[in-house]
């Protein structure tokens, strides 16, 4: 069983700081049994992320804040536009981190080919991509962190957000590819309410017993 919480997808923007103690109180209830494995979906304020292994040449240059986090990779802007999702699941025994990483996404490659993106797994990275002429361009990133064999983070799939904020950073350490956006990919606007059904539904199919 997959419990999903929708937390706020526009105009109800959630801050970071909110969706991230939202995180960590429903990651101690999966953790402890209280509560089934989670999945929460919202659209954050604008907002840079860095995780563990960001360096500084990665940050933005003119001051822009960054609020650190737990999670693994480097660092991302989250905003309006673009559908966050954090699945809060207990991994089973021994633990594999990578597999669960695989896992996220091929339940989102899956989702976005129903609203008409040829997404595509490129091994040694992470999160979803589309092949252009001549390199890559990223359209879904994945971070996660596991605690007491409990996932928490997750994805950021661009839908219709700005792609500027990714112009100040070098978005998730890859200074050799780009990043799109689902709009910008199909040729129409796509907002993240577009997209939250089929990727749910993809979620709940995937926990109701497929193992990973």
């Amino acid at each position: 069983m997959l419990d999903i919480v929708d937390a706020g997808l526009a105009p109800r923007y959630v801050a970071y700081t909110d969706g991230w103690a939202l995180q960590r109180r429903t990651h101690a209830e999966v953790a402890g049994g209280t509560r089934p494995d989670t999945l929460i979906v919202l659209e954050h304020e604008p907002v840079f992320t860095a995780g563990t292994r960001t360096t500084d040449a990665d940050r933005p240059s003119d001051g822009t804040p960054v609020i650190d986090v737990d999670r693994g990779g480097r660092i991302t802007w989250h905003g309006p536009g673009q559908l966050v999702g954090y699945p809060i699941v207990r991994l089973p025994e021994p633990l594999d981190v990578v597999a669960h990483v695989r896992r996220l996404e091929r339940i989102l490659i899956s989702a976005l080919a129903v609203h008409g993106v040829d997404g595509h797994q490129i091994e040694g990275r992470s999160g979803v991509w589309v092949r252009r002429a001549l390199t890559a361009d990223k359209v879904a990133a994945i971070g996660v962190r596991v605690e007491k064999g409990t996932t928490m983070h997750g994805f950021a799939v661009n839908c219709d957000n700005t792609l500027a904020p990714f112009q100040q950073i070098v978005p998730c350490g890859i200074s050799d590819a780009g990043v799109t956006s689902v709009s910008e990919i199909v040729g129409t606007r796509v907002s993240p309410a577009d997209i939250a059904a089929t990727v749910t539904a993809g979620f709940t199919a995937e926990y109701a017993g497929v193992p990973a």
